[in-house]
């Protein structure tokens, strides 16, 4: 089913470095998770990834997450599911988490925001 909110088709090696940079960011950095966090985040100008899961519902919670981003020229990528992020920082599920600060892993978070300047192109 395609989601409104998805705006891009995120290659799955690039939705894998996200996820793998949010878990690692959860442990030695600094993430926000939950719509509200997220969009905090976002608007303080405190955030420099934004992962989005694909298979919210209702769609509404994440719907203007993408626009926002872009407003704000806040990088984000998508990944298919909320269960499969939420692991990554230690919830059941997460609609969204915002990467405040990526600690040690500058290497792969400039490797996925190059990716996804190509994605966009």
């Amino acid at each position: 089913m395609e989601k409104s909110y998805v705006k891009f088709e995120t290659p799955e090696d690039v939705s894998q470095k996200a996820l793998d940079l949010v878990e690692s960011s959860y442990r030695t950095g600094k993430v926000k998770k939950g719509t509200n966090e997220v969009i905090k985040s976002i608007e303080r100008g405190e955030s420099k990834l934004v992962v989005i899961a694909e298979d919210v519902n209702p769609p509404e919670v994440v719907y203007y997450l993408p626009s926002l981003c872009e407003d704000k020229k806040v990088p984000y990528v998508y990944v298919k599911k909320k269960a499969d992020l939420g692991s990554k920082v230690g919830i059941a599920s997460a609609a969204s988490v915002s990467i405040v600060d990526y600690g040690k892993n500058e290497e792969l978070y400039k490797s996925i925001v190059s990716a996804l300047e190509q994605i966009k192109k």
